[in-house]
């Protein structure tokens, strides 16, 4: 006896291969869905943690007029500079006195704001002037200064500038090195110690074949410009291809 199509109908299977099939995508696709979101918040949350930073130490050529400079990632401050090829400037953020790049275990001196004097950054571009900082300050810099010197710390001499000058509330120290070119360096220095930043104070100098260097750091570092000037000098110099 044949069946009814109606009882064929009833006895046929309650879930069909293609709703399956079709409810298997829809799993596998969400799946991979969550993997993916997991994953990019994942990816966002170590990279929110950075704040830009990176402890890749992968070499940078990176060619500034007449100069070729090897820096590591993890010492060059902004992401879109962290790339080989010709620049028109690198900025670098160095830990004092070690000068070390962003690393884990050098992240807190790098995300903590209350230690100013724990960073040095430097500006590196294509010198357009012939004198440095130190080389500016007979022909251009002594006819700003206003008042009596006054002693700075470490063997610094402090001058005040005119009003008129341009500098506003910015003071010069300058040193006597012996031979060549005095030092100098120009800051805006705090009213307090606690109001501190790491750009208190900036100095400019030459190094390579043609470029420029300029570098800040917080005006409680002072005491130590003779050891900035020169390791800032060596750094430089010392990630220069011949």
């Amino acid at each position: 006896m044949t069946a009814s199509p109606a009882a064929q109908e009833d006895h046929g299977p309650l879930i069909s291969p293609r709703f399956v099939y079709g409810l298997t995508a829809v799993v596998v696709g969400l799946a991979a869905l969550t993997a993916g979101i997991s994953l990019a918040g994942r990816w966002y949350g170590e990279n929110l943690a950075l704040a830009g930073h990176t402890t890749s130490v992968e070499a940078n050529d990176i060619f500034i007029g007449q100069d070729h400079l090897r820096l590591p990632s993890n010492v060059i401050r902004f992401e879109q500079q962290r790339m080989t090829g010709t620049a028109e400037r690198a900025d670098l953020y160095l830990t004092w006195p070690g000068m070390q790049g962003y690393t884990d275990e050098t992240r807190a001196f790098f995300n903590d704001v209350n230690r100013p004097e724990s960073l040095i950054f430097l500006e590196i571009s294509q010198s357009t002037m012939s004198r440095d900082m130190s080389g500016r300050v007979e022909p251009i810099y002594q006819h700003l200064f206003q008042g009596a010197p006054l002693p700075g710390p470490a063997g610094l001499v402090r001058h005040g500038m005119k009003e008129n000058s341009g500098y506003g509330q910015e003071v010069f120290f300058t040193a006597n090195r012996g031979s060549g070119t005095p030092y100098a360096v120009r800051c805006i220095l705090p009213l307090t110690p606690a109001a501190s930043t790491s750009a208190d104070c900036q100095r400019d100098l030459h190094a390579g074949r043609d470029l420029v260097v300029l570098y800040r750091f917080s005006s409680q570092l002072l005491p130590q410009w003779q050891a900035i000037d020169s390791a800032v000098f060596n750094y430089v110099n010392s990630r220069l291809v011949p």
